[in-house]
């Protein structure tokens, strides 16, 4: 059985996973994210493995592919359509990126309220920042956070905002039950309620119809100018040129960006160089101590698949 690292994986990181790799098994890389090279690489393979690199029609209908396995959750980059045409099995590891995406979520919402990258970056380049940053550096605890999407990812966020006293809102297509946001310490507010009453702004939610721009000018407009936006969800949930625009007027006061709608970031992006704004290459969910237990079960749900049995049912997309 043959595994592909859809995403170009060095040679210290496919070292990594061969020891968790079942016996015969094998496991190689693409060249590129090229969609030529793409399907060569998965030429022959019984599996793939991606984290950002999109899973095409065309991808899917390569000879012989029995199952694709997300690197993490969202799963908006894989057709699902061309995987049940083609009779291609698809899993994610549900859940087991939340405690690290919600950390690096509150992670940048601390960054950006203090300025901490400001004034790092202004050491580096021989500046002491200490009077210009003091007007627009806030403090978190007793906040208005209100985070949109509530799935393993916001509760785990909410849990962790309670060390700072923080009012928490949530905003869901379907709200918790009682017993969930007690649990969580979250109330449920319509987006628009949340969008004017929150300090912090988080959008944990997955990318859909439903999500696509769900941030923009419109939006925006009912965001306090003293707030501030963090995006650890997918790229596709904000419109990166309206966010840039309102803090550039000063609509809205930073935001911290994980994650945008083209990756790797493409020179130009509108946020890159504004003050305010902190951005990271889509991190949030790494973590060197989840690397074995992530890696040990997608090669668990793929090893059941290739001996006819079903794989962790909550991991199962198709």
């Amino acid at each position: 059985m043959r595994v592909v690292m859809l995403d170009p994986s060095g040679t210290d990181r496919l070292d990594r996973i061969r020891p968790y790799l079942p016996q015969g098994w094998e496991i190689t890389t693409t060249t590129s994210r090229d969609p030529g090279d793409q399907i060569a690489a998965l030429s022959g393979a019984a599996f793939g493995i991606t984290g950002d690199v999109p899973v095409t029609s065309e991808m899917m209908a390569v000879e012989g592919l029995r199952a694709i396995h997300k690197w993490g959750v969202g799963y908006d980059n894989i057709d699902l359509d061309a995987a049940r045409q083609h009779n291609v099995r698809v899993l994610r590891t549900t859940g087991s990126n939340a405690i690290a995406v919600a950390e690096t979520t509150l992670g940048l919402i601390l960054a950006v309220n203090r300025n901490l990258v400001r004034g790092h970056v202004g050491i580096l380049d021989g500046k002491w920042r200490k009077g210009e940053l003091s007007p627009t550096s806030m403090r978190l605890s007793g906040k208005t956070v209100g985070i949109i999407g509530m799935g393993y990812i916001g509760k785990a966020l909410a849990k962790l905002l309670r060390g700072f006293d923080c009012k928490v809102l949530y905003t869901k297509r379907v709200p918790l039950d009682a017993a969930e946001e007690a649990d969580a310490g979250a109330s449920f507010a319509p987006l628009e309620d949340l969008l004017r009453t929150s300090d912090v702004v988080t959008l944990n939610c997955e990318l859909n119809a439903s999500t696509r721009n769900l941030i923009n000018r419109e939006t925006l407009a009912l965001m306090r100018p003293d707030a501030i936006l963090v995006n650890a969800a997918r790229g596709g949930v904000m419109n990166e040129e309206d966010v840039a625009e309102a803090i550039r007027e000063g609509r809205l006061r930073g935001a911290g960006v994980d994650v945008f709608a083209v990756e790797p970031l493409q020179p130009g992006n509108p946020l890159i160089g504004l003050d305010g704004v902190i951005t990271t290459p889509h991190v949030g969910a790494m973590s060197a101590d989840s690397f074995a237990p992530s890696i040990s079960r997608m090669l668990g749900n793929l090893k059941a698949i290739a001996d006819g049995k079903e794989p962790n049912p909550i991991d199962i997309l198709v």
